[in-house]
């Protein structure tokens, strides 16, 4: 018995046949072309078994038997949760960090660990409780840098088998605990207000020094002021008595001179032509011959000068001390000084102050005074 089919039923089967075994094709292709991203490299397995590495770009695999793992080659970051940990001064601290990773060997990351993400912040935790753990308190808050220098090292040795490479490694923040803390407060405030009590005290010090060092210096200038003062009342004084006493001699000369003339004036009344002069009426006469009778008359070799004061008067006034007296002047006041010694040296007859600075011009003066007074006499 033949059985006759279709041609339309064998033409709808051939259809079918046909797209499935394209279907097959397409899935075939799709699942043999794997296409990897510039910045990743990715395992490949077929049939379970390790092959290789498929680099950047198109790879063709195996298809339905391989699978392909995936491994990102920038730089990834992790972060470590935070810990709480116990300091070598037993003062309880918390910490949290950054871990900075990057894959240098995608086979040992692939084959060395399960997930190599998990691995690395895990072993991050326990290293940053033990780093801290073995610290005091103070360095936890201060050395920030040796914690993360120290973790890095801890995990550079177990990563590297796993083709990780620990880049760096970030504390963020390590905090004591609530009651150390305000001990910490309190200890802050406490240094805080010593430290303000020693700038006041030094403030105080130093302002008492100030005050101390400039009543200091008004009693030396006070008492330098006073010391000239007495250097120059000594010294008017000393130059008072040395004028009275030349105008003393300068007068007794003037007498002698008088009571002189009156005896030749007698003598010129007498029949005798011989005349004995004492040697004071001829020195004083030659000295003032030209004023009295207005001829030259020269002076001699053994002329009497005018008497000059002995040592005993010299030391009696003090002339020998004036030049001692003011070399004790302090040098600042030197100009000062000066002008005050001019006043008080001048005199009061029609000269002023500051005019006269030596007492031997306030004899020549008076010598040219009384020569005009005799002057005047022998005119009349």
């Amino acid at each position: 018995m033949v059985v006759e089919i279709p041609m339309q039923t064998t033409g709808g089967a051939l259809l079918f046949v046909g797209a499935l075994v394209l279907l097959v094709v397409v899935a075939a292709l799709l699942s043999a072309i794997e296409i990897v991203d510039a910045y990743e490299k990715r395992a490949l397995t077929v049939f379970g078994e390790y092959r290789k590495l498929l680099e950047p770009g198109i790879n063709f695999v195996p298809p339905f038997v391989s699978n392909t793992y995936r491994f990102d080659m920038r730089t990834q970051t992790l972060d470590v949760p935070r810990q709480e940990a116990i300091t070598r001064d037993n003062s309880p601290v918390t910490a949290d960090a950054v871990v900075y990773i990057k894959v240098m060997d995608a086979k040992k990351a692939f084959l060395q660990v399960d997930d190599y993400k998990k691995a690395v912040s895990n072993l991050a935790q326990t290293t940053l409780r033990a780093v801290l753990g073995d610290m005091e308190l103070d360095d936890t808050l201060n050395k920030r840098q040796e914690i993360n220098a120290r973790i890095r090292q801890e995990l550079d040795e177990p990563t590297d088998e796993w083709g990780i490479r620990v880049e760096s490694v970030e504390v963020r923040e390590v905090n004591p605990s609530k009651d150390v803390q305000r001990a910490m407060e309190q200890q802050t405030s406490a240094e805080r207000k010593r430290r303000a009590m020693i700038l006041e005290a030094q403030g105080e010090r130093r302002s008492a020094v100030e005050k101390a060092e400039g009543d200091k210096q008004s009693e030396i200038i006070r008492a330098q002021g006073e010391k000239q003062s007495q250097i120059l009342e000594a010294q008017g004084d000393a130059i008072s008595t040395v004028l009275r006493a030349r105008s003393a001699e300068s007068m007794g000369e003037r007498a002698v001179i008088d009571k002189g003339m009156e005896t030749l004036e007698e003598i010129g009344q007498s029949e005798s032509t011989t005349f004995v002069l004492p040697q004071e009426l001829s020195s004083m006469v030659g000295r003032y011959g030209k004023h009295l009778t207005g001829s030259d008359v020269a002076e001699t070799d053994g002329q009497l000068e005018s008497l000059e004061f002995d040592e005993e008067t010299r030391e009696l006034i003090g002339l020998d001390d004036i030049a001692e007296i003011i070399g004790e002047i302090d040098e600042e006041a030197e100009m000062d000084l000066e002008a005050m010694e001019q006043e008080a040296q001048a005199i009061k007859e029609g000269k002023d102050a500051g005019t006269i600075t030596d007492p031997d011009e306030v004899i020549e003066e008076m010598d040219q005074e009384f020569a005009g007074d005799t002057d005047t006499s022998t005119n009349n």
